[in-house]
């Protein structure tokens, strides 16, 4: 569903009245996602929730996550427990997050809650 938005987490500085978005679900309910951005509900909660400083997880970070997923969707692919065409969705999109394309859709601050949950979400959702 597209609508507009008034107001984002201060990351976001720029962004604001009459921007598109969906909506998406989980657990919680419902959340509002700026339209041009690939991340999911477990992202944009964390970027309502974590607004603790100005510092975003350093990129190196969510590079090594994307290598982790790369190589664990062909080792399930291998094993069986992996379709092949999801596992070359999976590493197609995990090499885009490697080489940088995507970055402007890693918004999330370096202040989590410590386990990083939600970056690994965010790699995800990506």
């Amino acid at each position: 569903m597209q609508g507009t938005v008034t107001c984002l987490p201060v990351f976001y500085e720029g962004y604001c009245k009459d921007m598109a978005y969906r909506k998406e679900s989980d657990t919680l309910g419902e959340v509002s996602i700026p339209s041009e951005k690939l991340w999911g509900a477990q992202t944009q909660r964390s970027l309502e929730n974590f607004k603790i400083g100005s510092d975003l997880m350093p990129y190196e970070v969510v590079r090594a996550l994307a290598i982790i997923k790369e190589c664990a969707a062909q080792v399930n692919a291998d094993l069986g427990l992996l379709d092949r065409e999801k596992c070359k969705w999976i590493q197609q999109a995990a090499r885009k997050v490697q080489s940088g394309e995507l970055k402007e859709h890693f918004p999330l601050s370096v202040w989590q809650t410590g386990s990083g949950t939600q970056t690994n979400m965010n790699v995800n959702e990506v």
